[in-house]
């Protein structure tokens, strides 16, 4: 059990949290929601005792572990690998004490508590959670300091879900993943065994991973059972029922209003005209739902331009002399809506400067129309808008010769009018900046808009604005998005970027994620492979296939059997009646010394299993 009681939280002079209370259910999935700006990070942090409220509590049961990721990721000459084992503290230090202690009954306690918290399978998991998340093996292994900075943070949310807290905080863990890494991401929170608090704005993720919704809203929080879909429904009806209450209650105001209007001034009716003026003071006011301007997004619709845009014939593109995608065969056409599918690393970016004439072609052949306007947004305009501007000032620069009245057209078309419109940039939200970038982007009405990652930091409902824009956008869209509710809505047709280039994926959404959860086949085309090579391929798969089997099941009997051994070699150490007669003989060193080897043969061991058993695996992939 979670409890907040009364947290007020108050930052700059303005109220974020205000006597925010909730109670949360044990072992309960909760994703915490709400606009941005409301405070979800606020009270995260005030949940990880990262800020001190101004008043209320926390209270956790006594003992519980809290996880949460830190706010710079892990640098240094560590591998992924190792970090992701140093997470588990606990862990690291009885493996040291294990090798340095000369005291039997600590040595006792020690292995005890190694094979309670099951250390002996760590790196097997440590792996598995990293692979999970991207990093293959070669990549396991380099130096943290090789990384970008998302591929970082991606270590430091492996070491978090690695620790296994009781109650594990989350705030936006898909903002640096992909697609790939947010469904593998998915299946491992649904099974996992403690509290979680999860901030996200990725409507199927919340679907699929919450049994709770809590709501931030104007610093209060407002638990709602279930999903995001039956919170939605919840809050409509809530709404609703707020909206009629408020109606009636304005009719009741008119109604007391105009008696005391009429009334006031008659002595026989003086004293009632006074009860309902006291009526009318007490009354409080039903808060009226307030038409948010962060929803505004209508993207300017181009001038037609005959078909097709661009076509890539057997293009190769990369930087320097090093081809990233090679053999590139594609046609686009205005109205097209097409989704980039492919883990990081595969090329989706590389593809989409591409297109946007960021890079050319080092070999084959790439022809555009000369009338075509690109617009390419990418997280790092985000990043680079100057903050001692305004938008009004980004506008300008760019519209060069544009009357003030067009270039305040653009920005209100995204919310930026009135004052919004002079506010400096440093003191927008990261929704905020992003739509700013989304306007400058689009100010000369481009024929294809080409959007990497568009929704990081926006939050559900500006989201749903943003795929309604883009539906009533008559120009081309490219997209690249590991929010699968967007790429539902908004593309029809699905391009996978894997193995060095670029192919029409032949299928729908969930076809796609159904291929990446089974990683069956080898690419969307495998079934039209000859039939003769894929019989020769099958009878070579079944024949090493039998191979592999025989030699896991060679490891798995050697590692019982090894397995046995040690417990013998225990039982002699800590319960010396209930062990064979022979050990019985050893000195205490002699145990610890037989102990330690057959540990390193069962390592051994179940290393040539789990190598055998994962080739199996992507044999049968």
């Amino acid at each position: 059990m979670l409890n907040l009681t009364d947290i007020t939280v108050r930052l700059g002079g303005r109220t974020i949290l205000d006597s925010a209370t909730a109670k949360l259910p044990p072992r309960g999935r909760i994703g915490l929601i709400g606009r941005n700006g409301a405070g979800k990070t606020t009270l995260v942090k005030v949940i990880a005792s990262q800020l001190e409220p101004d008043t209320g509590s926390i209270d956790m049961p006594r003992g519980a572990r809290l996880g949460y990721i830190a706010q710079e990721a892990p640098a240094g000459d560590a591998t992924p690998f190792e970090t992701v084992l140093a997470a588990d503290v606990e862990r690291a230090a009885l493996l040291a004490e294990s090798e340095t202690s000369q005291d039997p009954d600590r040595l006792g306690e020690v292995y005890e508590r190694l094979m309670a918290i099951d250390a002996y399978t760590a790196p097997s998991r440590a792996s598995q959670i990293l692979v999970g998340l991207g990093f293959d093996e070669e990549m396991q292994h380099r130096t943290l300091d090789s990384f970008s900075g998302g591929w970082k943070m991606r270590v430091a949310l492996a070491s978090l879900l690695f620790s296994q807290p009781d109650v594990l905080l989350l705030d936006e863990p898909s903002n640096h993943l992909d697609l790939e890494a947010v469904l593998w991401l998915e299946d491992f929170l649904k099974s996992y065994p403690a509290t979680i608090l999860l901030v996200s704005h990725e409507r199927d993720f919340l679907n699929n991973v919450v049994d709770h919704i809590l709501h931030l809203e104007r610093g209060k929080l407002t638990l709602y059972p279930g999903g995001y879909d039956a919170f939605e429904r919840q809050r409509a009806e809530r709404q609703a029922q707020l909206a009629s209450a408020r109606a009636k209650q304005q009719a009741q105001r008119e109604h007391l209003q105009a008696y005391i209007a009429k009334n006031s001034a008659r002595a026989s009716t003086a004293k009632q005209a006074q009860s309902r003026i006291k009526a009318l003071a007490k009354m409080q006011p039903i808060a009226e739902l307030v038409d948010d301007p962060t929803l505004s997004f209508a993207f300017p619709n181009p001038d037609e331009l005959r078909p097709p845009l661009i076509t890539l014939d057997l293009a190769s593109v990369g930087y320097g002399e090093k081809p990233i995608l090679q053999r590139l065969n594609l046609r686009i056409d205005p109205d097209d809506r097409i989704a980039l599918l492919g883990r990081n690393g595969n090329g989706k970016t590389t593809l989409a400067r591409l297109l946007a004439a960021q890079l050319t072609p080092m070999d084959g052949a790439m022809n555009a129309s000369g009338k075509m306007r690109v617009g390419y947004f990418t997280q790092y305009q985000v990043e680079e808008l100057d903050r001692d501007d305004t938008p009004l000032d980004h506008m300008t620069r760019l519209m060069k010769g544009a009357s003030q009245s067009a270039v305040r057209a653009q920005l209100g078309r995204f919310g930026f009018s009135g004052d919004k419109a002079t506010t400096l940039v440093g003191k927008l939200s990261g929704g905020e900046r992003a739509r700013l970038a989304l306007a400058l982007i689009t100010r000369d009405a481009p024929h294809m808009l080409i959007l990497d990652e568009p929704t990081n930091h926006l939050d559900v409902d500006a989201r749903e604005a943003l795929i309604q824009a883009l539906n009533d956008y008559t120009g081309t869209v490219v997209l690249v998005s590991h929010d699968r509710h967007m790429l539902e809505m908004t593309a029809d047709r699905l391009v996978l970027v894997d193995q060095g280039t670029a192919k029409e994926f032949d299928g729908s959404l969930d076809d796609y994620i159904a291929f990446v959860l089974s990683k069956e086949g080898q690419g969307p085309k495998a079934s039209k492979a000859d039939k003769k090579e894929a019989r020769r391929a099958a009878a070579e798969a079944r024949e090493k296939g039998a191979e592999l089997r025989k030699a896991a099941k060679a490891a798995e009997s050697e590692l019982a059997r090894l397995t046995e051994q040690r417990s013998a070699v225990e039982r002699a150490m800590f319960d010396p009646s209930s062990a064979d007669a022979a050990l019985t003989k050893l000195t205490m060193t002699e145990l610890m010394k037989r102990r330690s080897e057959l540990s390193e043969k069962i390592e051994t061991a179940e290393a040539l299993w789990m190598e055998a058993s994962e080739a199996l695996e992507t044999l049968a992939a």
